[in-house]
Order: C-alpha cells, then structure tokens, then sequence
C-alpha cells in the first residue's frame, strides 16, 4: 500500500464534553489500487461514552457504523467516506474506505 496525497484534511472529532476530546486523536491515510484508507482513532474516554446502540453485543465492539452514526459522534471527514471494519484488538479505531479519485456528487 502507498501513502495517499498530502494535504487531504484530516478528520476532527467534535464533543460537547471537552474532557472526552484529547490531542492524541490521529488519522492515518493510505491507499491500493482502488481505495484510500483512513484510521481514525477515538480516545479510549469518548468509546465509553458512546450510546450502547452503536456497539455490538457480541463482539464488545463498535458496529459498522453509516455516515449519519459516525456524524452523530462528531467525525468530519469529506464526503464518500465508508466505515468498513473495526480493529477489534483496539476498538477506539475505526477504519474508513472510499474509492480513489473520488468525486462528490454535483461537481
């Protein structure tokens, strides 16, 4: 895999609750053939934090979740953004795909 371009945006996590949000919220971009990949690392504090809705019951970790859950928590990122895994040995990461080249609708 190959590092993807420099100066994409970086996603940011917004909280009410300032003490859940620590600098050590890192993302991480790289990229194959067909997509780039992004890791974005949730503070261990906010993964408690979030509604026990969004977890699976089973695995103990989060679920897959769509746009509109990982908006809820306050990720921004741009848009063709897919959440396709959890990293079960740390669970506080969340892994994101979209397709290389990638052209928001309209434009």
């Amino acid at each position: 895999m190959r590092r993807a371009q420099e100066g994409i945006a970086p996603p940011t996590i917004r909280t009410r609750n300032p003490d859940l949000l620590r600098p050590r919220f890192k993302p991480d971009l790289y990229s194959d053939d067909e997509y780039e990949y992004r890791h974005v690392q949730l503070p261990k504090n906010m993964l408690k934090a979030i509604p026990k809705e969004y977890h699976d019951p089973q695995k103990g970790t989060l679920k897959l979740l769509w746009e509109e859950e990982w908006r809820a928590l306050g990720i921004t990122q741009s848009l063709g953004w897919e959440h396709y895994e959890v990293h079960e040995p740390e669970p506080h990461i969340l892994l994101f795909k979209r397709p290389i080249n990638y052209i928001p609708p309209g434009q």
